[in-house]
């Protein structure tokens, strides 16, 4: 049943402070700083009752002040990246919506669920390495190892049967062909042990580390926001902070790039773009860039950048920025190599 809002006049929740504010008008400011592009996929999952709360949360925003943003966005990374774990299971799900729905309809809904999650298994399964499945199918019965392999693509079940030891793969092979009917209680229980054996486990190593999505949510700040809200975090979640700062992929991570992916780096970006980057760039990132280029192109560059004259801050950050995108998009290409911020380990995006 749909919930009503309280009114509530626009009074009385312009200017409110941070710690003021309900559990609406935080997520109606987060939704607004977001934007129509970034906001779209939350108000998306968003049910109708939550979409009008929100959007009435909106209308009697108001004003906030800068003070109350930056709590807000401060608070809601500190929760995220700090944020644990929780367990869940199909009897808890059906025992909480239990208490909030007809049991009839529960018994539609889980039906559903059970079978999308069956689907899942069998489809997750052929995410794993061969020679990881292999290995444990290796302890397992060869009838349950036939009917994990009748179940998946035919040619992962090859690349499969050609790495189990050949004796138990053509036995495994044999009662295949032999395959009758698999008791559902039987196949329940196979797939019980996948789930909690592969599956979930897929699931976490996919699952994508918060530091890390808000890594790349600091790149993409400009300069000022970027110190701004590292420095509140500092205060709030000190390490955290910290983890924050080792993934973020800056302008001076390009020193890590060897000679020749700096050198396809400059020839793919725009000429001006790099005298902008390099006229705002700390002395020894100038100097890595010119130590790349011949003595030619680095007079032509360094006469680039003070035909320039003084440029806005601003400017310098745009062009850096669009330098650490090209390269990201590069390496995603495979044209050069970044390394991680975290020193010796290298990392292709």
């Amino acid at each position: 049943m749909a919930v009503t809002p309280m009114p509530v006049s626009r009074s009385a929740v312009a200017g409110l402070s941070f710690a003021e504010m309900p559990g609406t008008q935080r997520a109606a400011a987060l939704l607004l700083l977001l934007g129509e592009e970034d906001g779209a996929p939350i108000w998306r999952m968003l049910e109708e009752d939550e979409v009008k709360k929100v959007s009435h949360a909106m209308v009697q925003l108001g004003s906030l002040e800068a003070e109350a943003v930056e709590h807000l966005i401060v608070d809601f990374v500190s929760r995220l990246s700090a944020s644990g774990g929780i367990t869940s299971s199909f009897e808890r799900t059906e025992a909480l919506l239990l208490k909030i729905f007809p049991p009839e309809q529960v018994s539609v809904i889980m039906a559903e669920v059970k079978g999308a999650s069956t689907r899942r298994v069998w489809a997750s399964l052929t995410q794993i390495d061969p020679e990881i499945l292999a290995s444990f199918l290796r302890n397992e019965y060869p009838q349950t190892v036939a009917v994990i392999l009748s179940r998946v693509r035919s040619d992962y079940a090859a690349k499969v049967l050609t790495i189990l030891p050949e004796d138990f793969a053509i036995d495994v092979l044999n009662r295949m062909l032999r395959m009758e009917t698999v008791q559902k209680e039987a196949l329940r229980h196979i797939e019980e042990i996948l789930r909690v054996e592969f599956v979930s486990t897929i699931a976490q190593t996919t699952r994508r580390d918060a530091h890390e999505l808000l890594a790349d949510v600091f790149n993409a700040f400009d300069r000022q926001t970027e110190i701004r809200f590292l420095t509140a975090l500092d205060q709030a979640n000190r390490g955290s902070a910290k983890k924050i700062r080792q993934l973020m992929f800056t302008f001076d991570d390009l020193m890590k790039l060897d000679a020749g992916s700096v050198q396809t780096l400059m020839r793919s970006v725009d000429r001006d773009v790099l005298a902008r980057a390099l006229k705002g760039a700390s002395d020894p990132v100038r100097a890595f860039f010119f130590a790349n280029m011949s003595s030619r192109s680095a007079k032509n560059m360094q006469n680039d950048m003070d035909s320039l004259g003084p440029i806005r801050l601003k400017e310098v950050d745009e062009a850096q920025s669009k330098m650490t995108d090209l390269a990201k998009e590069l390496a995603e290409k495979g044209e050069i190599m970044i390394a991680k911020n975290s020193a010796e380990e290298e990392l292709v995006y």
